[in-house]
């Protein structure tokens, strides 16, 4: 399970910080940064809504896109082991291994 949350369509990782006992929330995949703190969900829900904002209102400003662009290419070094039970399982599955690989990373994201 991940600790995020989902703001007008933004996600946000949530840390929970003990020295400070506060929730922390740091928004992702953005053009730049934006952090949040609160002691409860419901807090940290209004503080991530009013620094998204002040976030978004600066891109717009500064004539900046708020969401960062990603290629949908990058480079993974693996053990041979696991590069070799990768292709097996991708194999069995009548799959290619990019195919395995992308299919796997979905699951992995989404659960």
């Amino acid at each position: 399970m991940m600790n995020t949350i989902k703001i007008n369509d933004y996600r946000a990782v949530i840390a929970y910080d003990p020295d400070i006992e506060m929730f922390r929330g740091e928004f992702v995949g953005l053009n730049g940064g934006a952090d949040f703190y609160a002691k409860d969900i419901e807090s940290l829900k209004k503080e991530g809504a009013i620094s998204l904002k002040v976030f978004l209102e600066m891109c717009q400003e500064e004539g900046i896109e708020p969401k960062k662009e990603y290629s949908g290419k990058f480079n993974i070094r693996v053990p041979t082991s696991l590069h070799a039970d990768i292709a097996s399982a991708a194999a069995a599955n009548g799959k290619s291994l990019n195919q395995w690989v992308v299919e796997t990373l979905d699951q992995a994201a989404h659960n």
